[in-house]
């Protein structure tokens, strides 16, 4: 009942200006902060990992900042699952668009990393390409089912869950669909290499290229930015990677999360640092988090 309220409260901010949402949800994204305090202690940490060379009133700076863009990025969200088309064409701008269509008929991996506006992201790319989507299931059944039905609003967005595997996938690529992937997260030991991220040995699944040898995709990354005020989201292809995959899935996945790491330092408060990207530890060393 909760859960049902909850999602009828965001269906009715989804009809305010987007000025409005912004600030409602820079607001909320500070009590977040306030009372969150795992989710707070998981993001400081990863910012020390990452970021030893700032010093602490810089590293609480980017978690404030962080908070922030996260409580913004969930009200806007509300107009990808609600809002009509034109209003989510205009809240998020598509640049380097000419990368995907130079590929022709080639099969398309979209890499996205998980920066702040991927929800809308996502939904902003199924209104106009074909394609899957990987997912994790959600802990709460209603909002589970909530999400997949919000993202696959739009014809031709097939969601697919991580338990799935890849016969799935394979099946979708065979009807012509794409794929947007986004590996950066510490999802266990299986199917995952030890590859450095901020020079910190991370546990990265190696999806991106395997799938890549599987199926001769191209590699197109996509990474969305938040803007300031209300001015919404830029989301930007990049050129397709050549030479992918490499000379094996760790080269692969080591060029991937360089990758990352390059956007990161462009936005470091925009990334989700909420995560536990390094819960995962080789074996004999101590636990962060």
């Amino acid at each position: 009942m909760l859960t049902r309220l909850a999602i009828g409260v965001l269906w009715l901010l989804h009809f305010l200006p987007l000025g409005v949402l912004a600030r409602i949800g820079a607001f909320a994204g500070g009590v977040l902060r306030t009372l969150g305090h795992e989710r707070r202690e998981v993001a400081r940490t990863n910012l020390k990992l990452c970021f030893p060379q700032w010093d602490e009133a810089h590293r609480n700076d980017v978690l404030e900042a962080h908070f922030r863009a996260i409580g913004r990025s969930l009200l806007e969200s509300t107009i990808g699952w609600w809002g009509s088309e034109q209003r989510l064409r205009r809240l998020v701008r598509i640049e380097g668009e000419e990368h995907a269509r130079a590929l022709g008929d080639r099969r398309i991996i979209f890499l996205v990393p998980h920066f702040v506006g991927i929800e809308l992201e996502g939904l902003r790319m199924s209104m106009d390409y074909r394609g899957m989507a990987v997912y994790s299931h959600q802990k709460n059944r209603v909002f589970d089912e909530f999400l997949v039905r919000v993202r696959s609003r739009f014809p031709g967005t097939r969601m697919v869950a991580r338990q799935e595997g890849v016969k799935t996938l394979l099946r979708g690529f065979k009807d012509g669909l794409g794929l947007q992937l986004s590996p950066d997260l510490d999802l266990g030991s299986r199917d995952a290499v030890f590859v450095p991220f901020f020079g910190v040995p991370a546990a990265t699944v190696t999806a991106l290229s395997r799938l890549a040898r599987l199926t001769g995709s191209a590699i197109v990354p996509v990474v969305v930015r938040q803007l300031p005020g209300s001015a919404g989201y830029v989301m930007r292809m990049y050129p397709a990677w050549d030479d992918y995959p490499g000379a094996s899935p760790e080269e692969d996945t080591r060029r991937m999360n360089a990758f990352i790491e390059e956007r990161v330092l462009e936005m470091p408060e925009q990334y989700y640092w909420l995560h536990k990207r390094f819960k995962t530890r080789p074996e004999g060393e101590e636990k962060f988090y």
